[in-house]
């Protein structure tokens, strides 16, 4: 291992022009963490939001982008035990993935799963560590449930989409295209609703309601979520494209005894991400191994066309998860 590495760097806020290569210095590892030696890095919206100047990291993470890499373990901290040097993981990350190494605690390191590549594991931690405490621990997601995902498309939706077919719910997605659409069914969504053809209200209510919402979109789409959700109904907010600030009437929520919550990944203790991980490793993981869910993969760019990775991000045209090969492997 040489002293220095590469690493793309917000050279300030702006677009995706503002993404630079650089040298920085490599990671150490501290007490309980390990540094991996990046194969693949995923690319998502909170990397986006973190470049634009929307999004800034915690005090104590690294201030290069990336949430989330597969890799090779190359150096452990004291305190690590069930992991060696040469250990191929998929990581969630504080910060720091848009580099050739990156540190990160090592509760937070998954196995790449039997049968996955590094590039497909790469694709797993935000989304899955997402998807798992908000809809399943948060939204307390039951077989025969009816769940909605917006943004069933996204690197979240096709991962939600799976996992709630998986455990047995009825699943309802919107999208903004055809071909989106079919894509949310193919991967299990009983119908998905094209929001520019259709009010997911209506459809929604044709068939009872929702008993669950998970919802990234925000503004205009909390009132219509509230009034779309079955008595006990549950809306979980994870993220806001179209803003956070909305007018609510707040009798519906009491009428129908509806639960409002929602987190963000990034700013949980360690070990709130730690029983996240020890949740997936012995539910989720098994099935993934078997192959009964998959990350979707959407495109994969260079490590130096990382402004052309989130530019696709913005551009909504995506299906399933953006990546970027780092080293590869």
């Amino acid at each position: 291992m040489t002293e220095m590495m590469r690493a793309i760097e917000i050279t300030k806020p702006g677009g995706p022009e503002v993404l630079q290569m650089t040298q920085r210095p490599l990671p150490k590892a501290g007490h309980g963490q390990v540094v991996l030696k990046v194969a693949y890095a995923g690319v998502n919206r909170p990397d986006a939001l973190q470049r634009a100047g929307m999004y800034a990291p915690p005090p104590t993470a690294s201030d290069l982008p990336g949430l989330e890499a597969s890799g090779t373990i190359v150096a452990i901290g004291d305190g690590v035990a069930g992991l060696s040097i040469g250990d191929q993981v998929c990581a969630l990350l504080p910060g720091g993935g848009y580099a050739e190494y990156v540190m990160t605690p090592a509760a937070h390191c998954l196995p790449v799963p039997e049968g996955l590549s590094l590039k497909e594991a790469a694709c797993l931690p935000e989304t899955f560590f997402t998807v798992w405490s908000n809809v399943f621990t948060r939204g307390g997601l039951k077989a025969g449930e009816r769940f909605l995902v917006h943004g069933g498309s996204s690197g979240i939706g096709t991962t939600a989409i799976q996992l709630a077919n998986a455990f047995g719910a009825r699943v309802f997605a919107t999208a903004g295209s055809a071909e989106k659409c079919a894509a949310c069914v193919a991967l299990g969504a009983e119908k998905a609703i094209n929001y520019k053809e259709e009010d997911f209200v209506e459809v929604m209510k044709a068939e009872g309601g929702a008993d669950l919402i998970l919802d990234m979109v925000g503004g205009d789409y909390i009132p219509r979520n509230v009034k779309v959700l079955a008595n006990d109904g549950r809306l979980v907010q994870i993220a806001f494209l179209q803003g956070p600030v909305v007018e609510l009437n707040f009798a519906m929520m009491m009428m129908k005894r509806l639960t409002i919550t929602g987190s963000t990944l990034r700013p949980q203790s360690d070990l709130a991400k730690a029983r996240i991980a020890q949740d997936l490793r012995e539910v989720v993981w098994p099935l993934i191994a078997s192959g009964k869910i998959k990350p979707v993969m959407d495109s994969t760019f260079d490590f130096s066309e990382a402004a052309d990775a989130h530019a696709r991000m913005e551009s909504s045209g995506h299906i399933g998860k953006i990546v970027m090969m780092v080293a590869g492997g």
